[in-house]
């Protein structure tokens, strides 16, 4: 499914969904972006020179720093609650992961598309790269591996989880992808006038997928509906089978139960082919140990047991528009030439997106990453859109990358880390050699060394993640010093 390339003398090939996109370079004086091989030295020259080009490392450093977080709360999420995703409504660190990928998809892509001489032979690697993604996903969360604690592996495929992270990346950076191609005027930039004609009509795609999306989720009619228990992963959570009716008959709803998101995928995808263990368990209706994963308290709602995706088909309408605004930033890169400007452009972009996104939510519309609501899009695009603009200031402005090595190393060969390590593969793997009793091998035995000399298990875990995060940015360093690069 992915490739291991290895970079010579003569060119280089890019990993992981970054194409060329990762490795550019910055023209301190011009502006212009060009493909770059990696090298091993840093360009510590000074920005304000224009006949020395430096590497743009912010998108590395970016996309390194989005998956140390997303090791960061999948691991220790149990232990600090505070950091997991948030049971419904709200918004916790965890949160903000998945929209910094569809982001830095967007970025990129605007990048690598810059020029395209041939929109047909573009378009077909886009729809190539996007089959393999989505298909990676399906093995690596449709249920075949699974994780750490369970030595087992194999799906029911009557039961295969058929969307998930990679599967939401990969639509986002096809749709991305194919706006950069063929939606893009041929105008030259020369003002703030020209720069919204030339993109114009990506815009218009973004707003008729906004308004489909709202439309949707406020007037669609839920009926009530049933799922049967025994035939659920869930089915082990309770003494007994049988169907279950939830009750609805309404419309705009966006409680758990009742609400489009879950409808269009009960329909289209099948309550069997949806995420088993969802997020609402969290709460307080569904568990006693809220905002953890809980037993079931007295008299839970049935609805409790049934299953909803976090990565569905209509919230991913929403979460593709995180992709385009990611693409807006790449705009604002490709065609504005001073390196401040870009900071000041993409400042004035950012906070707006967090004050709208904020506004929202005072309207009525909750910020919610299991719907995608409209108010968490733009907080959380708006702050991945500021977090990148502080990342590249100090990064490739101002050159002070060492405390950012490792995020960068890791964000040079995301594929494999998030593999590897997010996708409990590596650990799962370790895990599978022991001693007498699966308990007693290095991964849990290191996490219970840790909790026995801090004399905590949660800060214990925390520190075995920190190592396991510490862990991965050397192996990914190591694999940069042998220019080793894992792609699609």
């Amino acid at each position: 499914m992915s490739t291991v390339e290895v970079v010579t003398d003569d060119g280089v090939h890019t990993p992981l969904l970054q194409n060329s996109s990762n490795q550019v370079e910055f023209a301190a004086g011009g502006g212009e972006i060009t493909s770059s091989p990696p090298t091993h030295q840093h360009e510590e020259s000074s920005p304000d020179s224009s006949s020395h080009k430096q590497r743009l490392v912010s998108l590395d450093v970016f996309r390194g720093l989005t998956v140390a977080l997303m090791i960061l709360v999948d691991d220790a999420g149990k232990a600090f609650p505070s950091i997991n995703h948030s049971p419904w409504f709200g918004v916790t660190l965890a949160d903000f992961v998945m929209p910094a990928f569809l982001f830095v998809v967007g970025a990129s892509v605007s990048l690598v598309f810059k020029k395209v001489p041939n929109k047909a032979a573009a378009t077909r690697k886009v729809v190539i790269r996007s089959i393999k993604l989505f298909l990676l996903g399906l093995i690596l969360q449709g249920g075949y591996f699974h994780g750490r604690n369970h030595l087992t592996y194999g799906v029911d495929l009557e039961k295969l989880r058929l969307m998930g992270v990679l599967q939401r990346i990969a639509i986002g950076y096809f749709l991305a992808s194919v706006l950069e191609i063929w939606l893009v005027n041929d105008i030259v930039v020369d003002s703030a006038i020209t720069f919204m004609r030339r993109y114009c009509l990506q815009s218009v795609v973004a707003v008729l997928l906004a308004s489909i999306y709202m439309v949707l989720l406020y007037f669609l009619y839920i009926p009530n509906w049933s799922f049967d228990v025994s035939s659920l992963k869930s089915a082990s959570l309770v003494s007994g089978s049988g169907t279950q009716a939830v009750y609805c008959g309404e419309r705009g709803s966006l409680q758990p139960p009742c609400n489009a998101v879950g409808l269009i995928d009960r329909y289209f995808l099948g309550e069997q082919h949806l995420y088993q263990r969802p997020v609402y368990r969290r709460t307080k209706e569904c568990s006693v140990n809220s905002p953890d994963y809980g037993p079931l308290p007295p008299n839970a709602p049935v609805w409790c047991l049934a299953p909803f995706d976090p990565e569905g088909m209509l919230s991913s309408l929403m979460a593709v528009i995180t992709c385009f605004l990611g693409l807006h930033y790449g705009h604002i890169l490709v065609h504005f030439k001073g390196q401040i400007q870009t900071v000041i452009f993409w400042s004035l972009t950012s906070f707006p997106l967090l004050i709208s996104g904020y506004a929202f939510k005072v309207l009525g519309v909750p910020f919610s990453k299991p719907l995608y609501t409209l108010s968490y899009m733009l907080i959380t695009a708006g702050a991945s859109g500021l977090l990148l603009t502080i990342i590249f200031y100090f990064v490739d402005i101002k050159c002070i990358r060492k405390p950012t090595v490792l995020f960068q190393w890791m964000g040079m060969n995301a594929l494999i880390i998030y593999a590897l390590a997010a996708c409990d593969l590596f650990p799962a793997a370790l895990e599978g050699f022991y001693w007498r009793s699966p308990e007693n091998n290095l991964v849990d035995y290191t996490e219970s060394f840790l909790q026995g000399i801090l004399h905590s298990k949660k800060w214990g875990t925390l520190a075995f993640v920190m190592l396991e995060i510490l862990f991965w940015g050397i192996v990914a360093g190591f694999l940069h010093w042998k220019r080793i690069y894992i792609k699609l």
